[in-house]
């Protein structure tokens, strides 16, 4: 169940609608700054600053079916609450709706790249952007914790699954990484290799034409970013990011952005975390009008 509130130019109702938001204020797992409950309200408060026209693009995003569908009533308990959000996101996809979660903190991705999933079939894949690999097996006493995200979509969900930003984690993260060949750039290997010949050889190792894509916003220096759960310098820059959304958004079947603590700054990372959702849906509704089959 969702309770109201509304992203500026998400003019469409639901049954017209293509492209749904939905917040998610969850942090009940969150081991360093909480907060993340309040981004959904603060990316749509942000969301007033842009003009709906995207210049690179040619679109208008108030001409496009965009329905925000407002917060989702959560549990304290994270597996409650994982459980109903992936009902909620088996039914969006059931529909014919593009999910695009607002949180939250990362441990809700579990679920909805479980539903995802199971909507595609063998032709999915996941693509995290992310400080952290997000590899343990329980964190704090909870499986189903932000740090374990990862872990769990391979565990139980798909091995089909790269991991870009990386930079942090405990020794049997790297260990684990390593062991078990999990494709993953740094963000330093991003700087030596440039953010498009990355996302090439991501999506050659994925070869799926239906990808979940995750932007845990610690992906993003706190330069660009200081309000976030888990900040982690020495990370990927603005640009670097929106490339990869908008490289990205054509194969994505959905989109979430996670872990803004708008408490901790001065609207800087709410700001860019609304503008990155506005990307991703101009670059897919504009790769999707190209092909034919969009208006």
């Amino acid at each position: 169940m969702f309770y109201p509130n509304t992203f500026v130019d998400a003019l469409a109702d639901y049954e017209t609608s293509r492209y749904v938001i939905f917040g998610v204020p969850f942090d009940n797992t969150s081991s360093y700054r909480a907060g993340s409950r309040w981004a959904p309200d603060a990316m749509r408060q942000a969301s007033a600053n842009f003009e709906s026209y995207n210049p690179f693009f040619d679109i208008d995003l108030a001409d496009l079916p965009i329905h925000d569908a407002g917060n989702m009533e959560t549990s304290a308990s994270v597996d409650e609450t994982l459980g109903e959000l992936y009902e909620d996101t088996k039914t969006l996809l059931q529909d014919g709706k593009l999910p695009i979660m607002l949180g939250g903190e990362h441990s809700l991705t579990f679920a909805t790249v479980k539903a995802c999933s199971e909507a595609a079939g063998e032709d999915f894949g996941v693509l995290v952007l992310d400080a952290h690999f997000d590899l343990r097996e329980e964190y704090r006493g909870f499986k189903n914790n932000h740090a374990c995200v990862s872990r769990n979509i391979l565990s139980e969900v798909t091995e089909n699954l790269v991991s870009i930003g990386v930079r942090s984690g405990p020794e049997e993260e790297w260990s684990f990484a390593r062991e078990n060949k999990l494709k993953s750039f740094s963000a330093d290997d991003v700087e030596a290799m440039g953010m498009v010949e990355v996302l090439r050889e991501a999506l050659e190792y994925l070869d799926c034409s239906q990808i979940y894509l995750s932007l845990d916003m610690d992906a993003l220096d706190p330069a660009f970013a200081p309000g976030l759960g888990t900040p982690e310098p020495f990370g990927l820059s603005a640009r670097e990011v929106r490339t990869a959304v908008r490289t990205l958004a054509p194969f994505s079947m959905a989109f979430d952005i996670m872990e803004i603590a708008p408490e901790y700054d001065s609207g800087q990372a709410a700001m860019l975390g609304a503008k990155i959702m506005r990307e991703f849906i101009a670059s897919h509704a504009a790769s999707h009008r190209k092909a034919g089959n969009f208006p």
